[in-house]
């Protein structure tokens, strides 16, 4: 054998020896992170109710209805069938003093990615984008990770609904209504199809129109493709061959289901609204940065805003410092229906209370802060016969708090999921503790 040939093997035999070290380098990793997350995320999920419950003498801030002072709000089955102040209480309820507290209906998150990402630097915990550029069958609930430790910190912060987000591409996929408590998705999903959702190309970019053009395209394959299928069940045509993506549009296409348009830019909105009026779709701008431009047009048309960022600087130098902090108010005062939204990342889902409070800062009345991460949300995302207001019917998905959710020195006492009362730790609180403990016993010395 020749030098080189003993560099190449001596080189060959090292390669060997390596792998089996980055295979268990890599899992080692991954088990470290495993254990790191479950341990951080200790909550338990909460068993189903067993019986009535009956919150009495608290304040409770209906959303839909007014506020109700000394009032009592009785939930059984996950459901609340009783609230006002002279209700009936149950045989055997359970009877829990809140007076001096205040009782809400649970915060909902409208675009976040809750579930399906955890740790941005390793990647096997991501899992918002697929390849492609449509992607319409994607739905998220399948991929929900019920143990994520971002799921603590949201509901402890008051946010009890997300609606878990995917990304990617001009069509993402569908988004689903999760429920942040259960042993499993199935346990967790509210909807599991929200709301189909397209990233609006940029109207900056070269290829602006040819991306649109490819959108228009999709889209008229898809209702083709509905309408062949119909003409087979009307035994006018023949069968045809299953394509899950183009199947996966049949909602948006009968109105069953609305599209969910990203967007910010004035042109952006303006462009996909008369590209959705085209389709016959019911549109919903996320993102809306410019909406309080055009906000006539979007009263004009009907067309609700989900705001994604309020705690943002301004996008351009002639605009002020606040330009983003008053876009709320701006939409308020404009009757644009709005709400806000935490922008989109799981780990800080937990500040939408803070989100929406600096707009009290800017303009709004804390219930009208409140009511754009409540009842406004659930309305424009069709979920409000379940969540987003205290009425009868309703799940019982609320808080117990010492005040207004969006005021930055509220403290959320105890939190219910349909009416499972959920454990009220998460790693925020660890750290809390422990870390207060340490000072303590400086002092003490």
């Amino acid at each position: 054998m020749n030098h080189a040939n003993s560099i190449s093997a001596v080189h060959t035999d090292q390669s060997v020896r390596l792998v089996p070290m980055l295979i268990a380098g890599t899992l080692l990793t991954f088990i470290t992170v495993l254990i790191m997350t479950v341990s951080a995320n200790a909550q338990t999920p909460a068993p189903p109710q067993s019986q009535p419950i009956a919150l009495t003498g608290g304040t409770i801030y209906t959303v839909s209805n007014g506020v109700i002072e000394n009032g009592t709000i009785v939930f059984e089955d996950g459901v609340i069938t009783a609230i006002g102040q002279n209700v009936q209480i149950p045989m055997g309820a359970e009877r829990v003093d809140v007076s001096g507290k205040e009782i809400y209906p649970g915060m909902i998150d409208a675009y976040t990615r809750m579930g399906i990402f955890e740790i941005g630097a390793v990647g096997m915990t991501v899992d918002i984008n697929e390849t492609g550029d449509f992607n319409p069958n994607v739905t998220p609930e399948i991929a929900f990770n019920p143990e994520s430790r971002h799921i603590g910190t949201a509901r402890t912060n008051g946010v009890l609904t997300a609606i878990t987000t995917p990304g990617g591409g001009i069509i993402s996929g569908q988004s689903s209504t999760m429920m942040l408590d259960g042993w499993s998705w199935a346990d967790m999903v509210l909807d599991s199809r929200t709301g189909m959702m397209i990233n609006w190309p940029s109207a900056d970019d070269d290829d602006y129109g040819d991306e649109l053009l490819a959108l228009h395209d999709f889209v008229a394959e898809a209702k083709a493709y509905h309408k062949a299928k119909q003409a087979f069940i009307n035994g006018n045509a023949p069968r045809l061959e299953n394509d899950s993506r183009l199947e996966a549009m049949g909602a948006l296409i009968s109105g069953e289901q609305p599209v969910v348009v990203e967007a910010d830019e004035m042109r952006e909105i303006q462009d996909a609204i008369t590209w959705a009026e085209d389709q016959n779709f019911r549109i919903i701008i996320m993102g809306g940065r410019d909406a309080h431009y055009i906000s006539e047009f979007l009263v004009e048309k009907n067309v609700p805003v989900i705001i994604t960022e309020v705690l943002d600087a301004p996008d351009r130098d002639w605009e002020a410092y606040d330009d983003q902090y008053r876009l709320p108010a701006k939409l308020e005062a404009a009757g644009v229906t709005y709400a806000i939204a935490g922008g989109s990342s799981a780990p800080y889902t937990f500040r939408l209370a803070n989100d929406a409070g600096a707009s009290v800062a800017f303009g709004l009345t804390f219930d009208e802060a409140f009511r754009a991460v409540s009842l406004t949300p659930a309305q424009i995302l069709g979920i409000d016969n379940r969540v987003g207001s205290l009425e009868t019917g309703k799940d019982a998905t609320l808080l117990i708090t010492t005040g207004n959710p969006v005021e930055y020195s509220t403290q959320i006492e105890q939190a219910y999921i349909q009416g499972r009362a959920i454990d009220m730790t998460d790693a925020h609180r660890a750290l809390y503790e422990k870390y207060r403990q340490k000072v303590e016993r400086q002092i003490g010395q």
